[in-house]
């Protein structure tokens, strides 16, 4: 996936408001794309310093919490997805480590997207993690898409 691709995604994937209930929603509609994959996956949304949403679905492995969380972290410290970080640190060549990054923290894998809310900038993550990172990525573009598409048709 290309830049201007990636750019473009977190432009349009925002939202006009963020809350415990956005956060249920978007949860369970990943936990329903992936149930209906039979994808072996970890949902997780979080802001800063507190977990909104988390689930583990059958067969993920419990090493994908700990991919979650770094991926996670990446988001919030660049404010944009680990994938989009990833492909421009692999552009550049950079590493997570140059910007003070530990890979123990910190991952720039694929499949973390910032929530972003219009006029207010991110306000969380949300993570897949226990597919190959474009595939963890594009689970969760899908959902977001479909929930803003929901939101907007209301």
């Amino acid at each position: 996936m290309d830049i201007a691709t990636l750019e473009h995604q977190e432009q349009t994937l925002v939202f006009d408001s963020f809350d415990e209930d956005a956060a249920l929603a978007l949860g369970m509609a990943l936990v329903d794309l992936a149930r209906a994959g039979s994808l072996a996956v970890v949902v997780d949304i979080r802001t800063a310093n507190r977990t909104l949403f988390h689930a583990a679905l059958p067969g993920a492995a419990p090493n994908n919490d700990q991919w979650a969380r770094r991926k996670s972290n990446t988001v919030l410290l660049f404010q944009q997805s680990s994938l989009l970080v990833g492909t421009r640190m692999r552009a550049k060549p950079e590493t997570l480590e140059r910007h003070g990054c530990d890979n123990a923290d910190f991952s720039d894998s694929g499949g973390a997207f910032p929530i972003r809310v219009r006029g207010v900038g991110v306000v969380a993550v949300v993570t897949v993690s226990g597919l190959p990172q474009i595939e963890d990525h594009a689970l969760v573009v899908r959902a977001l898409t479909d929930l803003l598409d929901q939101t907007t048709r209301q």
